[in-house]
């Protein structure tokens, strides 16, 4: 047994046994090298062990302190501390590999193009560029167009959601969003919390925040797994959660609206922000569009973020934060970062939102998508081995597929990148705390040969690979 694991056990039973309480301070990393006689590295990897345990948690300089529930081993198993995020190079290094116009587009973030590029949407863009070059001497200034964000605001009041336009920000696409909010909330240093399993902009922005995340696991049928969430906010210092609720990213779960409500009432109780990143809202199936946490928010608490990307195509990086009473708080921090989001688009958009032709487009859409995810569910679950599990939830376009234990997917897109084939491997979504046995697949493009010959190697390399 290496030292730090002797040390980390010593202190784990003073813990457990009530020696120290909950929220005491620890003894200093130094003031423990002079009382247990070991090596500052040896106490350093101790209390980094317990903090990974949940039974400790630190605070930026003023060091480490006892968890409020120390003796749940469940917690333990269930939250993973992550204090280092190292996910940047590998995401630029995937999204370079699939970017070439060759490769098969099955681990594309983003839908079909074809789809969302409508007829109505070209004749508003064309009709802007010809009578209306010269209406703005100045670039659109944050909180951005006024049209655009009551019409935005509208919607939200059209969901049971009182919202005024000085309540939205536009930004820089949803990614721009996430950002800015997190910056308007944290300090590097700070605790956040995010779904074990979840889009990369979010571990991206933490890394580049300096942020350390607690990660709490999906649920296998409800999709956020409550309790291990009321552990975690009670356990660690947590300022900001930061969730995708409707048509997660990327397994494609909705959690219920019941789950929602519990999720603000904690919320309130523990005085925690909540970042929403709903940039997949309007791609449901069902007749009902799922609740916003934004409708349950009582407290101001819930900044809500979405787009317009993945609805009407990846060049229009508009999207929005409602940011409520952070609103100028988060349009100084624009200011000094993207300045301004592209004026020119921003009025096209407000143009066309303002004819219905959205709501047009998007039953299209959601129609369209879901026809094609169910052809590929039905071809991938009849074709791959059946160790292998799709997961397949009636919204978006992805599907999540669950490999052998002894597959590592990282190896599967290496294998298939070489055939000009991308998917999206499990690397990018979670942290190396598990096996790496899940791809992401996206199912927006037709199923023609092209496709289906991209698929059909899929298959074949993760039978070859059993």
């Amino acid at each position: 047994m290496y030292k730090s694991e002797q040390l980390a056990l010593s202190l784990q039973h003073l813990i457990e046994t009530g020696t120290w309480k909950a929220h005491e301070k620890l003894p200093s990393l130094r003031q423990q090298v002079e009382i247990s006689g070991f090596s500052l590295i040896t106490v350093m990897n101790a209390y980094q062990e317990l903090e990974a345990k949940g039974l400790i948690y630190s605070k930026e300089k003023l060091g480490y302190f006892i968890a409020e529930n120390p003796v749940q081993a469940a917690l333990a198993q269930k939250v993973i501390v992550n204090d280092k995020i190292e996910i940047n190079s590998i995401v630029f290094r995937y999204l370079k590999s699939i970017q070439s116009e060759k490769i098969v587009p099955l681990g594309s973030a983003f839908p079909n193009s074809q789809l969302l590029y409508s007829s109505k949407l070209m004749q508003t863009l064309a009709h802007q560029a010809k009578y209306r070059v010269g209406y703005e001497q100045m670039p659109s200034l944050p909180p951005g167009n006024y049209e655009l964000r009551k019409l935005i605001a509208q919607r939200y009041c059209m969901q049971g959601i009182p919202t005024d336009p000085s309540d939205i920000v536009i930004t820089s696409g949803g990614l721009d969003a996430l950002n800015l909010s997190l910056r308007a909330l944290t300090q590097s240093g700070d605790y956040i919390l995010l779904q074990e399993t979840i889009f990369y902009g979010a571990w991206q922005a933490a890394e580049n925040l300096g942020l350390k995340v607690i990660t709490i696991p999906e649920h296998p049928e409800y999709g956020l797994d409550l309790q291990a969430f009321k552990k975690a906010i009670k356990t660690y210092p947590i300022k900001v959660c930061l969730l995708m609720l409707n048509s997660h990213n990327p397994i494609g779960f909705t959690v219920s609206d019941e789950i929602k409500f519990e999720l603000a009432k904690l919320l309130h109780e523990q005085k925690i922000y909540l970042i929403e990143d709903d940039v997949y809202e309007e791609l449901y199936y069902g007749q009902k569009k799922p609740l916003s946490m934004k409708y349950f928010d009582q407290y101001n608490q819930v900044l809500h973020c979405s787009s317009f990307s993945k609805t009407l195509g990846a060049g229009f990086r508009i999207g929005w934060v409602y940011a409520g009473k952070f609103s100028e708080n988060i349009q100084h921090l624009q200011l000094m970062s993207t300045v301004s989001v592209n004026s020119f688009i921003q009025n096209a958009l407000a143009d066309y939102l303002s004819h219905r032709h959205y709501d047009k487009h998007l039953k299209n859409l959601r129609s369209t998508f879901k026809r094609l995810k169910n052809q590929y569910y039905q071809y991938l679950n009849q074709n791959l081995p059946k160790d292998c599990k799709v997961h397949a939830y009636p919204s978006g376009y992805f599907l999540w597929i669950t490999l052998p234990k002894t597959i590592e997917s990282s190896r599967i897109y290496e294998e298939m990148i070489q055939k000009d084939i991308g998917i999206a491997p499990s690397i990018l979504f979670y942290r190396k705390n598990k096996e790496q046995n899940h791809i992401r697949i996206n199912c927006s493009f037709e199923m023609n040969e092209n496709i289906k010959h991209a698929l059909d190697l899929l298959i074949d390399h993760v039978s070859d690979s059993e």
